[in-house]
């Protein structure tokens, strides 16, 4: 078996039991090369598959995860096991308490193996901006599996387990998703609670789920959403409707957005794009192009708002409550120097510097207060986009991925990989990625779907039949 439903099918009929998937997965996750999780809670693991397995032989199976191995990024806090968000600012740091997704997860029956790898923070789109470890592509392990959430991608297109849970700022679940083969799915800004994720960009940061499929996204999905009362920004709105999930997409209005054929995007990307375009159309789709002219916005404004938000976010790391505290300093002000000197990584310190700069007297009407005006715009261009079509269909990613260690040396090359996923999180909109085609050597090509907010629904039904027909499935090196 491959996917989580899979899983949760072989569980129920008696063909497995959690506790045995539970230790092939953790058999494969400490034999991992991709180097896909930080820490593996295998007692907790094991302790919460013997509870599923309990429950099923009282008939009381909590639900279709009850018993599925999955994992979560390291920025999602797990009562009792370390959670680090790949930075050494964080290093040892045993929450005490489960954020919300955590302890939804739980009450579903899911058991939790452990806690995935990804850029330090949050910030970065190749997982090798970790403190600890770079992640390897499953697919080609000379390759990134893109970030920040490639942590919890690798786990599961490595198949050590069935399911993760990332995180998407500008686009780090569904560019990971794109790079190894897997579903990812940004909710709408406000649909699953944040309460208890470690905070980079608050007004950009969605939890998301990483699959196998459409159909396991989604179930990820209904475990995990719904309002939370500990999220002062958690929306009070109905539960995703799945039942249209598999009624086809004939009559849906799909739009290209012609600025999202960005310069430089690779050729296969962009074969791989209209390929899925003619799929949907051929199943009874209406196809069209439409114009969303403050794109090229988009990446300028992200790149002040993220960063004026995380300046404000990691200014709770000052040695003095929790997190890494500098041995030796004097002063209180020489305190807060060297702890964060110590603690931060470079990309996490350039963004907390562009972010300060762009706050600071003088400048916050040139940069921030401008870039918030850039996102009312970008906002209203999806307004009226979605007043001619159900949902907009993109590359995720402009490019196929890449080696490890190319793009290190020059950030904002770095930066611009996010130009097609950003957007999305401006405007606070739900988007998937899912795999459209191949590419020479075997690489995955991912398509991206963008629907209006809270409309989850319409986006997977469309997905699931782009899925469905394509019928596309990816390996791990070396098979598994």
């Amino acid at each position: 078996m491959k996917t989580l439903l899979q899983a949760a099918a072989a569980l129920a009929s008696g063909a497995t039991t959690s506790q045995a998937l539970t230790a092939h997965c953790l058999t494969r996750a400490r034999a991992d090369e991709t180097s896909a999780f930080l820490t593996l809670d295998e007692a907790g693991a094991l302790a919460a598959a013997r509870a599923s397995d309990e429950r099923r032989a009282r008939g009381g199976a909590l639900g279709p995860l009850d018993g599925v191995p999955l994992s979560l990024k390291d920025n999602i806090l797990t009562e009792g096991v370390v959670t680090t968000a790949g930075s050494r600012m964080l290093e040892g740091f045993v929450p005490p308490y489960d954020a919300t997704v955590t302890a939804r997860l739980k009450a579903a029956g899911a058991v939790l193996l452990g806690k995935t790898n990804l850029d330090e923070f949050g910030m970065g789109s190749s997982t090798e901006g970790s403190a600890f470890q770079k992640t390897r592509n499953p697919l080609d392990p000379s390759r990134t599996p893109g970030g920040s959430s490639g942590g919890s991608a690798a786990s599961v297109a490595a198949r050590l387990c069935f399911g993760s849970l990332g995180t998407d700022t500008g686009g780090s679940v569904r560019q990971p998703a794109a790079f190894t083969g897997l579903v990812g799915l940004k909710p709408t800004w406000g649909r699953v609670s944040r309460a208890g994720v470690v905070a980079y960009a608050s007004s950009l940061d969605q939890v998301g789920p990483l699959a196998h499929t459409v159909e396991d996204a989604a179930a990820l999905l209904s475990a995990i959403e719904g309002y939370d009362a500990a999220d002062a920004t958690s929306a009070q709105h109905p539960r995703t409707d799945l039942s249209s999930l598999k009624a086809g997409v004939e009559g849906l209005r799909v739009g290209l957005p012609k600025e999202y054929l960005v310069e430089g995007m690779d050729g296969e990307v962009a074969a791989g794009v209209r390929a899925a375009a003619e799929t949907l159309k051929a199943r009874g789709a209406v196809v069209r192009e439409v114009s969303l002219p403050h794109t090229r916005f988009a990446l300028a404004a992200y790149y002040v708002i993220a960063p004026c938000e995380a300046s404000s976010n990691l200014g709770r790391y000052d040695g003095v409550r929790y997190g890494h505290r500098a041995q030796g300093a004097r002063t209180l002000s020489a305190l807060y120097e060297q702890s964060r000197a110590e603690g931060f990584g470079p990309e996490v310190k350039r963004r907390i510097m562009l972010g300060t700069f762009a706050l600071s007297a003088g400048y916050a009407d040139a940069y921030y207060r401008k870039a918030q005006q850039v996102r009312g715009l970008i906002r209203r261009d999806f307004d009226e986009a979605f007043a001619q079509v159900d949902v907009l269909l993109s590359a995720t990613s402009p490019v196929l991925p890449w080696r490890l260690g190319e793009k290190l040396s020059d950030p904002l090359a770095m930066y611009l990989m996010d130009v097609l996923t950003l957007s999305c999180n401006l405007a606070g909109l739900p988007g998937l990625s899912l795999p459209c085609g191949r590419a020479v050597g075997g690489l995955p090509v991912g398509a991206q779907l963008l629907g209006r907010p809270f409309d989850e629904a319409t986006v997977l039904r469309a997905a699931y039949a782009l899925e469905q027909a394509l019928g596309l499935d990816f390996a791990p090196v070396g098979g598994a």
